[in-house]
């Protein structure tokens, strides 16, 4: 504090002798225009040479007894979404992102795309955590995938999370999907798989918002409807097993065997196209049925069809040739010529079953309480023809369909992860209690569907993260 005083009387006194030299060339007559400018300006210039000097001054006093940053480090959130690919990758190596409001993306989000995860490699770690609802908050479960109200004794299958090798998925964020979709309409369009990854999808919403069910028609309510009034979104499920026309075996039809028309899409649901924001498209176990095919009024083959005279095709090929219908034809409804509104289409790849050499109606025709390990499950030929089929359709769509403007098109790859989940499945309790009575001779097991909850809620973690993605190409220009 001296200095700062010694300083101070210095200044005093270098302002009074400046003074009297001011004093004394006024009185001698004697004007420069130069030194007169100089001189005028000669106390600011001292005067802002000895502020500077002064506030250096206090500025070391204050670090050397206050060694503290003067500034406080703002406040960040870290958000953990790891779809940066590399192995490297890690919370430290990612920028700190400010506490981001609910229409924006974080950084992690904003470089999704530089890297993309490989969801299809990993493998299934044990997760403590378990899922985000339970078969008493939700109440859109079909009955038949209740497998813990039918009397599932084991829980372990409940505690498994997918975890990719390179990257991490993230929990699935029901607010953040909700964000997303808002005033949108979302279809599920398919068979029974299609309809059960969105009950599935149903329930996590539900853990936030209500689902209010605005719609049901058909057997079975094969045709439904839901809105989220708290982001003005619409949910819709459309039976359609084929995605194509079809006229499909039952007793009503008096037919043991399907008919499929390969040139035509399906109107139950297309007639809808238009307002759909984006469309789930799930099928594959309908083809492995006897059937009949159809393009226009020629019968190019069948599949299993004993005792009708034509010629016997695999039904591979038909898969394909169904599927690139399907795009095409939205492609067609919702671009032509490039000038529509756009839309999204994901198509859910085949997802095995596990009947483990059993017959449906077998005990222990899926009684497996672990999963996999990747070493120990190859995939069935049907498996990797299937998803290899969808696989080639869609990439072959992204190229065709770049003139529609606003379209995106993605293949939700689930084939091999569901593949090492034999545990996942309802069993014999696809209906409640089937060991009530004792054990009977014969027992009906469901080895394809997914019990709820189930591994099909990591189809939607890994949709989730698709949209996102979309999303921040989108705000890009990509």
């Amino acid at each position: 504090m001296g200095l700062l005083r010694n300083l101070e009387k210095r200044g005093q006194r270098e302002g009074e002798q400046e003074k009297m030299r001011e004093k004394g060339s006024l009185e001698m007559g004697t004007r420069n225009p130069f030194k007169d400018y100089s001189q005028s300006h000669s106390p600011n210039r001292k005067f802002f040479s000895f502020a500077i000097f002064v506030l250096l001054s206090i500025a070391l006093f204050r670090l050397y007894f206050y060694p503290l940053p003067l500034l406080r480090s703002p406040s960040y959130h870290l958000s953990h979404i790891y779809i940066n690919s590399s192995p490297s990758s890690s919370s430290s190596s990612l920028p700190l992102v400010p506490l981001l409001p609910s229409l924006s993306f974080s950084k992690e989000e904003e470089r999704s795309d530089e890297a993309l995860c490989d969801y299809t490699d990993g493998e299934w770690i044990h997760d403590e955590m378990g899922p985000l609802y339970n078969t008493t908050t939700c109440g859109t479960i079909k009955e038949g995938q209740n497998c813990i109200s039918h009397g599932r004794p084991d829980f372990d299958y409940l505690y498994w999370r997918w975890k990719p090798r390179q990257c991490d998925l993230p929990r699935f964020d029901p607010n953040r999907f909700l964000q997303l979709l808002e005033n949108k309409h979302l279809a599920f369009v398919g068979d029974s798989m299609a309809r059960n990854q969105l009950e599935s999808l149903l329930c996590m919403l539900a853990t936030v918002s209500t689902p209010n069910l605005i719609y049901r028609n058909g057997e079975d309510n094969k045709f439904r409807r839901w809105h989220f009034d708290s982001h003005n979104i619409t949910v819709s499920v459309y039976w359609s097993p084929f995605l194509v026309k079809g006229i499909e075996k039952s007793v009503a039809s008096g037919l043991d065997h399907n008919k499929l028309f390969l040139d035509s899409v399906d109107e139950r649901w297309a007639a809808d196209l238009e307002s759909m924001d984006m469309i789930v498209l799930s099928i594959g176990h309908w083809f492995l049925h006897p059937a009949v095919y159809f393009e226009g009024d020629s019968v190019l083959g069948c599949h299993l069809c004993i005792g009708l005279n034509h010629t016997q095709i695999g039904f591979f090929d038909v898969f394909r040739k169904a599927i690139r219908t399907t795009l095409k034809t939205i492609v067609e409804r919702r671009g032509e010529n490039g000038n529509g509104n756009g839309i999204d289409v994901i198509l859910t790849t085949f997802s095995p079953a596990h009947f483990e050499g059993r017959l449906w109606d077998s005990l222990g025709a899926c009684n497996q309480t672990q999963p996999y390990k990747e070493e120990e499950k190859v995939l069935e030929i049907t498996d990797v023809e299937m998803r290899k089929g969808e696989i080639e359709e869609v990439e072959a769509m992204k190229v065709n369909g770049k003139q529609l403007k606003g379209f995106r098109l993605e293949a939700l790859d689930i084939t091999r992860l569901s593949s090492l989940r034999p545990d996942g499945h309802p069993g014999a309790y696809m209906y409640a209690n089937p060991f009530a009575n004792g054990i009977p001779e014969h027992v009906h097991n469901d080895c394809v569907h997914w019990c709820l909850p189930g591994p099909v809620d990591t189809w939607n973690q890994i949709l989730l993260e698709v949209y996102k993605r979309w999303e921040v190409q989108s705000r890009r220009g990509g």
